[in-house]
């Protein structure tokens, strides 16, 4: 199966192809601090890139993963829209993926479980206005995530209430990853409740669209007006409108 997979919940733009073979091509759009997100510039042409770097065209493509998040409101609008326009013209079979999930499968896959090492993942988005969209994963037994605490936008202050209830539904005591813009954002927090978080720098922070890919490969598709974002939260700009905003 060929798939291509996707994800703007952040402000990168992430694209990946994953060919027949089970081999990943992927490109990334990270905009310096401070820019504004390429999601509606530069989708598309970072897809068609890859499709003709892999030497196959749109009609070769089996199925499109998107991430749905949570995440950014303009991003994921961008993303969830182009997937659903290019599922229903091209006819192509549609999945939606957590973004969080994705983040998890990523950095579970590049710590296996070891003495000492990591064996639970707190996927971490920066959410904006002073929160973030956090989510709790251990390994499952089918090599995906599997979900202790489903996402939601937290204070940083409830990040440790978090692991503290993702510990509980593990049911044991886990060494914590944390991985995610958000991560990065919060490490003060994270690292006061006892969660590793890599250097800024590491990859694992940033959404893969590989791993969109991989885990998109085995989801249930759906049909194309089905999928929608996961928001988690009402937009921005209707917080405005209502007086219920924060600052960021």
């Amino acid at each position: 199966m060929i798939v291509l997979g996707f994800d703007t919940a952040t402000a990168a733009t992430a694209v990946a192809l994953r060919l027949a073979d089970g081999t990943t091509t992927q490109a990334r759009d990270d905009p310096e601090a401070g820019s504004h997100p390429g999601h509606a510039t530069r989708l598309l042409e970072m897809a068609r890139e890859l499709l003709e770097a892999g030497g196959i065209g749109w009609s070769d493509v089996d199925r499109l993963a998107v991430g749905v998040g949570p995440g950014t409101f303009t991003g994921l609008r961008v993303g969830v829209a182009t997937a659903r326009g290019l599922a229903q013209s091209l006819s192509l079979e549609l999945v939606g993926i957590s973004s969080p999930e994705a983040l998890a499968f990523a950095a579970l896959a590049a710590h296996p479980a070891e003495a000492g090492a990591p064996d639970a993942v707190l996927a971490v988005i920066d959410a904006r206005r002073g929160e973030a969209f956090a989510a709790a994963y251990e390994p499952g037994a089918d090599g995906a995530p599997r979900e202790l605490v489903p996402a939601s936008a937290v204070a940083p202050a409830q990040l440790a209430s978090v692991l503290a209830g993702a510990e509980q539904a593990a049911g044991a005591q886990r060494g914590w990853l944390a991985v995610g813009d958000g991560a990065v954002r919060f490490r003060e927090q994270l690292e006061a409740a006892g969660a590793f978080t890599p250097p800024d720098s590491s990859p694992l922070h940033r959404v893969s669209a590989a791993a969109i890919c991989e885990l998109g490969a085995s989801a249930a598709a759906a049909r194309p007006h089905e999928l929608v974002p996961d928001y988690r939260r009402r937009p921005d700009a209707e917080l405005a409108l209502t007086g219920g905003g924060k600052s960021s």
